[in-house]
C-alpha cells in the first residue's frame, strides 16, 4: 500500500499542474458565438437597404463582447465592406488577427504617434479639428503613402465631431492637403432609438436636415466620399437616413433597438451565456441564501449554486430578478448574485446534477433571456449587458 501511495505521489508531484487539469474553456462559465448568425443577419440587414448602400459592422468593445475578430470576418463574409472601432487598439488587434478590411477608428485620436500609428495599420482616423489634419498631412508627406480619414460632425449629439459653424474651413482645410484623401464624411443620431414620433423623431429629421446642410458644402465632383448618419435604429427606422452607408452594431448581433419597426426584419441572437452548477443543497424553509439574506426560502428547498458570478459580468442588480433556463425549462435566481457564483432555486428541477449546464443567456428548447430581459430588469441597456461580459470567460465559437 505504502509503494503504491509513493509511486502516485512521485508521479504527482513529476507534472506541471496544467499536465492535472484538463484545460476545457467549458470547465465553469462561457460565452457561445455564432459566426453564422452574425453572418446570416448582416445579410439580412443588407436586404433593408437600398442596393447601392453599404454596411459598415460596428465591432468595437471586442465586437460587443462576442469577439472582434470573429465577428468582423463574419460580417464581411455576409456582405459588410467597412469595419469600425472605438480604439487605435481595437484596430491594431484586428490586423494582427489578420483582418485587412477598411476600418474607421470612431474615437478621437490626436496625439502624433497614435496617429502615425493609424496611418501605419491602414487605420482611418476620425478627424473633428484643424490640428488633426495638419498632423495627419505631415506624417502622409513624410511616409509617402495616402492618409485616409473620415471626417465627424457633430449635428446634435454635443459630443465628437466638429461644430458645424466649423465645416467649411476644416473641409477647406482637407482639400487643400494633398496628401490627405477625405473617404467618408459622417454624424451620430442622438435619438434614433426612441419613439417615432414626438421628440425622438422631431429631432432625428432635425439631425438629418442639418446633416443634409453639411453634405451641400462639399465640392463638386466629390465622388468616393461616403457619407453616412445611421447606427443601427437609424439604420431600421428610416430608409432616408442611409444615405451612402449605415454603421450597424446591435442589430448585426441580433437584436432589434426599435420595438415599434422591423417585426419582419429576422435576426438571430449570435450569443449564449453559458455555465455549470457546481453543487446541489437542500435546505429547510427560513433560511437565508447569499449576502444580506435578500431571499428567504419559504419551503424545504433545493438550491444549485453556478459558477458565475458579477465578476464575469452578470450584474448584482439583477437579483432576485432574473430566471435561467434549466432543460429548456425557466428557474428563479435566488439571493444576491456575488463575485464568482450565483444560487438558483431548483426545487421544481429536481432531476438536475452538479456539472449540467444552465443557460443564462440564449435559447434552450421553448424559452429565451435576453439581453433586453436583462436590461429592463437592472434599468441598464442591451448594448451595456452585451458589453460587460469579462475576459475570464472564454468565448468559444460554434
Amino acid at each position: 500500500m505504502r509503494d503504491a501511495l509513493a509511486t502516485v505521489q512521485n508521479d504527482f508531484l513529476g507534472k506541471k499542474p496544467l499536465d492535472l487539469v484538463e484545460s476545457d474553456p467549458r470547465q465553469r462559465a462561457w460565452v457561445e458565438v455564432s459566426p453564422q448568425a452574425v453572418e446570416a443577419n448582416v445579410i439580412n440587414l443588407k436586404r433593408h437597404l437600398a442596393k447601392d448602400c453599404e454596411l459598415m459592422a460596428v465591432v468595437k468593445a471586442d465586437g460587443y463582447g462576442h469577439g472582434a475578430a470573429t465577428v468582423a470576418r463574419a460580417a464581411s463574409k455576409g456582405g459588410a465592406t467597412c469595419l469600425g472601432v472605438a480604439t487605435l487598439q481595437e484596430g491594431i488587434e484586428l490586423r494582427n488577427a489578420g483582418v485587412q478590411a477598411p476600418t474607421l477608428v470612431l474615437g478621437n485620436i490626436t496625439d502624433v504617434e497614435d496617429l502615425r500609428a493609424c496611418l501605419y495599420w491602414e487605420l482611418m482616423p476620425t478627424l473633428s479639428s484643424q490640428s488633426q489634419v495638419e498632423i495627419c498631412q505631415q506624417l502622409a508627406q513624410e511616409s509617402g503613402r495616402k492618409f485616409l480619414v473620415h471626417l465627424k460632425v457633430d449635428t446634435g449629439m454635443a459630443r465628437l465631431g466638429c461644430d458645424l459653424k466649423d465645416v467649411p474651413d476644416l473641409l477647406d482645410k482637407v482639400y487643400k492637403c494633398s496628401e490627405i484623401q477625405l473617404k467618408g464624411i459622417y454624424s451620430h443620431l442622438a435619438l434614433a432609438d426612441g419613439d417615432l414620433f414626438g421628440e425622438a423623431a422631431r429631432f432625428t429629421e432635425l439631425q438629418r436636415q442639418r446633416f443634409d446642410d453639411v453634405l451641400k458644402l462639399l465640392p463638386k465632383g466629390s465622388a468616393g466620399i461616403s457619407r453616412h448618419l445611421a447606427n443601427s435604429a437609424g439604420t431600421l427606422r428610416d430608409r432616408n437616413l442611409h444615405y451612402d452607408m449605415v454603421r450597424v452594431g446591435l442589430s448585426i448581433y441580433g437584436y432589434n433597438p426599435l420595438n415599434q419597426v422591423g417585426e419582419a426584419l429576422t435576426l438571430r441572437p449570435a450569443l449564449s451565456l453559458k455555465a455549470r452548477v457546481t453543487l446541489i443543497r437542500d435546505v429547510p424553509a427560513g433560511v437565508g441564501i447569499s449576502y444580506g439574506h435578500k431571499f428567504i426560502t419559504q419551503r424545504q428547498s433545493r438550491l444549485a449554486v453556478v459558477g458565475i458570478g458579477y465578476a464575469d459580468g452578470v450584474l448584482r442588480a439583477l437579483s432576485n430578478r432574473i430566471d435561467v433556463l434549466v432543460n429548456g425549462e425557466k428557474v428563479p435566481q435566488v439571493g444576491s448574485i456575488t463575485m464568482d457564483q450565483l444560487v438558483i432555486d431548483i426545487t421544481d428541477n429536481l432531476n438536475l446534477e452538479v456539472g449540467e449546464v444552465v443557460t443564462l443567456l440564449g435559447q434552450d428548447g421553448k424559452n429565451r433571456v435576453t439581453p433586453q430581459d436583462w436590461s429592463q430588469m437592472s434599468g441598464s441597456i442591451p448594448w451595456e449587458i452585451l458589453c460587460g461580459f469579462k475576459d475570464r470567460l472564454p468565448r468559444l465559437v460554434i
